[in-house]
């Protein structure tokens, strides 16, 4: 499974990918998982490439969705992820590493992510790279999809906002979209003080993270997401990544299926 993105200078692992600078943090790309390349994906995963930054690297998530998928039964989910933190749409178009990934050939889905965008340049700007992004995707036999994201907890009053944005992009392309900002609306109407965001107010908690996890999983394998595991362990571990109360579980899977179902 792909690690959360770490500094290099506190864990870096074999990979197919390589170590780049970017501002003053260096980060490592990850078009691979568990040090395995997705030509050694389970006999019919579906193969996930994430496009992103640290939103999509925050707590693991794309773990997170491989390890739902595991306890559910079922097809799996293999992935792998390209992120680095900060970076839009555009900045992994003129980074490159995406696009290689991308060529490979060796994906399902393609995932694309990037800040909130709610403002009608950022707006623009998502809508245009998702669409130069998914003519170099579909070149390479795989689907489009957009990770909906949140705003920052201090804007929330923008949340309609970068809804629509990624709703938008999806539409423009023609491609799924992955619900997560909309998922955690829905929790807040049943609790609202879940927290879901994380210290900084921006990037996901914990909980946040396997909410997003509930939701792309059950919106790629058309799976609701009511009744999955409480807590969620990585690669057969016994200690969890991610462990909730039962209660705020059941409230968690609810949105979850109440967005993609």
């Amino acid at each position: 499974m792909s690690r959360a993105m770490q500094p290099v200078s506190v864990a870096a692992r074999s990979c197919r990918g390589r170590i780049t600078s970017l501002a003053v943090v260096a980060l490592l790309t990850v078009t691979c998982s568990n040090g395995t390349g997705p030509d050694l994906a389970p006999a019919g995963a579906l193969r996930v490439l994430f496009v992103g930054n640290s939103l999509t690297q925050s707590n693991q998530l794309a773990d997170m969705i491989e390890a739902i998928a595991d306890s559910a039964g079922g097809r799996k989910i293999h992935t792998g992820q390209v992120a680095f933190g900060g970076l839009s749409l555009e900045d992994h178009w003129l980074r490159g590493d995406a696009l290689a990934a991308i060529d490979s050939r060796q994906w399902d889905v393609v995932v694309l992510q990037q800040g909130p965008s709610s403002l009608d340049a950022s707006r623009a700007h998502l809508i245009e790279w998702s669409g130069a992004f998914a003519i170099r995707i579909r070149a390479a036999g795989a689907e489009t999809a957009l990770y909906q994201v949140w705003p920052e907890s201090d804007r929330r009053s923008v949340f309609d906002r970068v809804l629509d944005s990624y709703r938008l992009a999806a539409e423009s392309v023609n491609g799924e979209l992955l619900p997560a900002g909309a998922a955690w609306i829905a929790a807040w109407q049943q609790e609202p003080n879940l927290q879901l965001y994380g210290p900084d107010g921006f990037h996901p908690s914990p909980m946040g993270t396997y909410l997003a996890a509930l939701t792309i999983y059950a919106e790629l394998l058309d799976r609701s997401a009511v009744g999955l595991p409480a807590s969620i362990s990585i690669g057969g571990s016994a200690i969890p990544i991610v462990a909730f109360a039962p209660a705020d579980a059941a409230i968690l899977q609810a949105a979850a299926d109440e967005v993609t179902q």
